[in-house]
């Protein structure tokens, strides 16, 4: 059985087609994995961190496909939270890499040394 993280990083905050079709595409991705009983994870970095706040909300497009994965989002990377003001909204705070000068953020080395693929929208 294969593992896979999809990683988002667009920003909401473009309001571009473009942002909403790279998380419209990751939650798909997961979505996919998941129907297939593979093993997925999601963690939102950078100004994707933006996102869980925006998708929670129930009129939101893609909330219905948000729900369906929200229980295989891994959790937001807190150095990002910090950097980008984005509300972690009851997720889990990633800190596995210790960048200096930042809370911590997620690990690639820690994904591939488990054995995932990473996908990154």
């Amino acid at each position: 059985m294969s593992k896979t993280a999809v990683v988002i990083f667009s920003d909401p905050k473009t309001g571009s087609e473009e942002a909403l079709g790279r998380v419209f595409n990751g939650l798909a991705a997961a979505f996919d994995f998941k129907e297939a009983e593979e093993e997925v994870k999601i963690i939102f970095q950078g100004t994707g961190t933006r996102w869980p706040e925006l998708l929670q909300k129930t009129d939101h497009p893609l909330h219905a496909l948000y729900k369906a994965v929200e229980d295989k989002i891994e959790g937001v990377s807190c150095g990002c939270v910090d950097a980008f003001g984005a509300n972690a909204s009851g997720f889990d705070l990633v800190t596995d890499n210790k960048v200096p000068g930042t809370s911590g953020l997620s690990s690639f080395v820690k994904l591939k040394n488990e054995g995932f693929g990473t996908l990154i929208f």
